[in-house]
């Protein structure tokens, strides 16, 4: 059999994301249903720096046993003046009083809970063409009104 590359993860750029307040659909047949509006934020890091644009949402749903379904959709302004778009697809849970400090605003350790999402950037930019050729995951964590997620290129 032949071998396959063991791919390995190089940190690309760190965000803080901006939050307002969640707009809360209530329950739903997949579960209990919000929209979080992103309204700003920062892109910092070895390959990728820039705003975040005040447009986009995580669209969250929160399954039995607190695992939450993270699905977020936005924008990254480059210094330069490219927009970047983001996909960004996750999974959030933590015991339930960890989750409660959360809520609640606490900063509480990202060790202490589970948060990690698949992000796909895309941009019609050529300088920026590597991004739409590259895989990303991030792990982070939630702090008050921002998440903050150390993002990393999968090669």
């Amino acid at each position: 059999m032949i071998a396959n590359p063991v791919p390995t993860l190089v940190h690309a750029f760190d965000l803080v994301v901006e939050l307002a307040a969640p707009v809360e659909m209530g329950q739903s047949p997949a579960g209990t249903r919000r929209i979080i509006p992103i309204v700003g934020g920062q892109a910092q890091g070895p390959l990728l720096q820039g705003r975040v644009l005040p447009i986009g949402a995580d669209w969250q749903t929160v399954l039995t046993g607190g695992l939450a379904d993270l699905d977020a959709r936005y924008a990254i302004e480059t210094p330069d003046g490219v927009v970047i778009e983001v996909l960004s697809q996750g999974l959030r849970h933590a015991p339930p009083e960890v989750g409660a400090r959360i809520a609640a605003g606490e900063a509480v350790p990202p060790t202490a809970y589970y948060m990690r999402t698949l992000i796909r950037l895309e941009t019609g930019a050529p300088a920026y063409d590597w991004v739409n050729r590259a895989l990303f995951l991030a792990s982070g964590g939630k702090v008050g009104a921002t998440v903050s997620l150390s993002v990393y290129r999968v090669d």
